[in-house]
């Protein structure tokens, strides 16, 4: 099967000539595929973000190929992988980036190594990554670039514990506006019995919030708790950036609990 979009995802930044290399080796493979940037600026080395990022977005995107690279693991012993889904390809590293975007494609189907050999070991992106992925857009046979994989990495789940007026969840992303996902969802904030004002808790720092429904819930400054566009909970401020307030981001452990004031 041949595919008319690769989308792209990683944690390269927009400083250097990494994406853009990786762009000239999928357009002299197969130059009519058109390569969608899903974001370049995941938090380095942050899997866990990485592929929240993509799980969150691949639902919206056209049948394609996958390429994703977040990869503190390179040069190291770590496979790279092709992941058939039910309704696209992945390609990738094998340190649990791509499950969770594949899940989202409705299921592993298959995965196979990736057998090319680097020319650089620190740039598998250019490499190794995106040639496998712009000949699969062309139709190449996932099975045909290694061996079946049956014990694919996954990421550990992240932390989400549900308690009467308690809620404590790990941090999965934040984003350009400074709002923070959390791994937990409505129905997590449901069992803790959590209405109205609540306190959001970080390492750092408590501050007083408010569950609602979207940012003019709140007078600008204010903090919210809301369900964001992906169906998580989310922590924002009406105009400025949680993340700074709270001083946290991805991986962290956020805590909601009952206002001292609520009655």
């Amino acid at each position: 099967m041949a595919y008319r979009w690769i989308s792209f995802t990683t944690d390269y930044g927009l400083h250097d000539g990494f994406v853009a290399a990786c762009h000239g080796v999928i357009a002299g493979i197969a130059p009519d595929v058109r390569v969608l940037d899903v974001t370049h600026l995941v938090p380095p080395q942050e899997v866990r973000a990485g592929a929240a990022v993509l799980a969150q977005t691949v639902p919206s995107l056209p049948e394609a190929v996958h390429l994703a690279v977040v990869d503190p693991g390179v040069g190291t012993d770590r496979r790279g992988i092709v992941v058939v889904a039910a309704h696209g390809v992945l390609v990738g590293p094998d340190n649990g980036l791509l499950i969770p975007a594949a899940e989202a494609l409705g299921g592993v189907y298959a995965a196979y190594t990736i057998d090319s050999v680097p020319v650089s070991a620190t740039f598998h992106g250019r490499d190794v990554f995106a040639p496998t992925a712009a000949r699969i857009a062309l139709g190449a046979d996932p099975g045909s670039f290694g061996s079946a994989v049956e014990d694919l990495v996954r990421l550990p789940d992240p932390l989400v514990a549900a308690f009467p007026e308690k809620l404590v969840s790990d941090v999965l992303t934040v984003d350009h506006f400074g709002n923070v996902q959390l791994a937990a969802t409505p129905a997590d904030l449901e069992l803790t019995g959590l209405t109205g004002a609540v306190t959001v808790h970080s390492e750092h720092v408590a501050v007083p919030a408010t569950i609602g429904q979207t940012f003019g819930d709140v007078p600008p400054g204010a903090n919210l708790v809301y369900t964001d566009s992906a169906g998580r909970l989310a922590v924002a401020v009406n105009g400025a950036s949680a993340a700074a307030v709270l001083k946290i981001g991805p991986t962290e452990e956020c805590t909601i609990t009952a206002s001292p004031t609520a009655s």
